[in-house]
């Protein structure tokens, strides 16, 4: 999945503004973990949990995808149900290898 496929068209204007804000985070990484979450999950999640994201979404894109990644430790601040939610949606990302020829 490399784009949006859900509508946001029965979505009310704050989980359309997060749907949209998930699959716009400036680094094509976080643009497939939060969007992929976000757009299997708005819908049913609540307000508390809206919140939670809104917070999540507020931290620096290079060190979300170090956290989900597994790459360093998640700080004490993200070791909630949400975070560990989005983290087991991720992507497998395989690296980039030189050719050796």
């Amino acid at each position: 999945m490399t784009g949006l496929v859900r509508s946001s068209v029965d979505l009310d204007p704050r989980r359309r503004r997060i749907l949209f804000r998930c699959w716009h985070r400036g680094i094509r990484e976080m643009d497939l973990m939060l969007g992929q979450f976000c757009e299997a999950e708005i819908a049913d999640l609540s307000e508390a949990d809206l919140d939670e994201l809104e917070r999540i979404m507020a931290e620096e894109d290079n060190d979300l995808v170090r956290y989900i990644t597994g790459a360093e430790p998640v700080p004490a601040h993200l070791q909630t149900p949400l975070f560990e939610r989005i983290a087991a949606l991720r992507p497998h990302f395989s690296p980039v290898v030189a050719d050796a020829n």
